[in-house]
């Protein structure tokens, strides 16, 4: 227990979610309105591209993942160091004012380039808003309760994906694709921002508790952040397997995001239907990260997260097999089930591994190369739709998938305390 300043008057430092209830409630309404941004994307863009754009070409039609993708993984490194050094809340603030643009933007862009940069700017917010978010979590419920801690970021990131993905396609599919379904996106911003100003205390304070604990206060010092990158990119086995899954889970994140709707288009679902499609995925990895994240500070992190990756894959290799709204709705939540138990899970495993004073830097850099799999897949998944057509894509996407989890389960240590005491 500690003390520090807020609102101008000392109060008391203590980890654990109980004892922070009401910031970690905060911050979860918060990342619902974050994850509401990106989902408000997912079921009418590329619809968008190949209706109102005229582009033709996978590769042309999944770029706006690309940019997206590159610039929120680039921004997440930055977005930790920072952290790191100068505190949390100014870093979240800062997200939501550079996606006050955003909207308007994918409302009224007159060309695909407005478009594109409309997604370079959501990347960056994305990667600065998403991050804080949950390192700010994870600083606050101490080492016990990071699996939890996570699945509940996640958890209301990704409800509120499906939520907005639901909501857009609903609105297409009675209006237009411009401008209707972005309206709500004003609203996400003004709430986004508002709370996090006015309501989100730094949480600076509880690092430095936790850093005097017993576990953790002789090993205190923060490492150079080139020696950080390396040790989480590829020096560190568990690090460096951790930012691997990350990267491959959102490869096949960035195929469904791009290839899913025009699958969906091409067996005849109209734009409701891909709609509910494009929520069924993130709302059923929203809701299962509740479980999944508490899940993992029991059993452990290792094989949730290598099962969770076949799980995916099987769930992929399910929607290509099916024709119909029921086959597609299944596959779609099985790799909903796979991805949550994936998700929180490597977060938490980077929280056991990563030291308090380097925890932020080492999220951001397993952020970098996770979201580099949005560019990374979107790029793959575009360039061989077009060489082998749709399923050959998807197919490929699903393979490495699975070799994705063959690859943890050989090279992955157990992490989790809890699972060994």
């Amino acid at each position: 227990m500690t003390t520090a300043i807020a609102h101008g008057r000392p109060t008391v430092v203590r980890l654990g979610l109980r004892e922070n209830a009401e910031q970690f409630a905060l911050l979860v309404v918060v990342n619902a309105f974050v994850g509401a941004m990106v989902g408000m994307e997912r079921s009418v863009l590329p619809s968008i591209a190949e209706q109102e754009f005229h582009l033709a070409a996978r590769t042309a039609v999944l770029s706006f993942i690309v940019v997206f993708g590159l610039s929120k993984a680039l921004t997440n490194y930055v977005a930790g160091r920072v952290a790191d050094r100068g505190g949390r809340k100014h870093v979240l603030v800062a997200g939501w004012l550079i996606a006050v643009p955003v909207p308007f933007m994918l409302m009224w862009g007159p060309t695909w380039n407005w478009i594109l940069a409309a997604n370079v700017l959501l990347g960056i917010s994305q990667g600065f808003t998403w991050s804080m978010t949950v390192i700010m979590k994870i600083d606050l419920v101490g080492a016990n309760r990071r699996g939890l801690a996570t699945g509940l970021n996640e958890f209301a990131g990704y409800v509120a994906v499906g939520g907005a993905a639901l909501a857009t396609g609903w609105i297409a599919a009675r209006t237009a694709l411009r401008p209707d379904p972005f309206y709500p996106g004003i609203v996400f911003v003004a709430l986004g921002l508002g709370l996090s100003f006015a309501l989100v205390r730094e949480t600076s304070s509880h690092v430095v508790l936790e850093s005097t604990l017993p576990l953790t206060a002789s090993s205190s010092n923060r490492p150079a952040g080139s020696d950080v990158f390396w040790r989480t990119t590829w020096t560190d086995r568990n690090l460096s397997t951790i930012s691997q899954v990350g990267l491959v889970n959102n490869l096949n994140d960035g195929m469904a995001w791009g290839l899913f709707p025009l699958f969906f288009a091409a067996a005849n679902m109209g734009l409701e239907r891909i709609g509910t499609l494009a929520a069924i995925y993130p709302a059923t990895w929203g809701l299962t990260q509740l479980a999944t994240g508490a899940l993992s500070d029991r059993i452990g992190r290792k094989w949730l997260i290598a099962s969770g990756m076949w799980t995916q894959a099987v769930g992929i290799g399910g929607v290509i097999l099916s024709s119909r709204f029921i086959g597609f709705a299944a596959g779609l939540a099985l790799l909903g089930i796979g991805t949550a138990m994936v998700y929180p899970t490597l977060l938490a495993a980077i929280g056991d591994v990563a030291l308090p004073s380097w925890r932020a830097s080492a999220v951001g850099v397993y952020r970098l190369w996770r979201d580099l799999g949005y560019a990374i897949g979107a790029l793959l998944a575009g360039v061989a739709a077009d060489a082998i057509g749709l399923v050959g894509a998807m197919w490929l996407v699903a393979a490495i998938t699975l070799m994705s989890g063959l690859v943890a389960a050989i090279r992955l240590d157990e992490t989790s305390q809890c699972s060994t005491a």
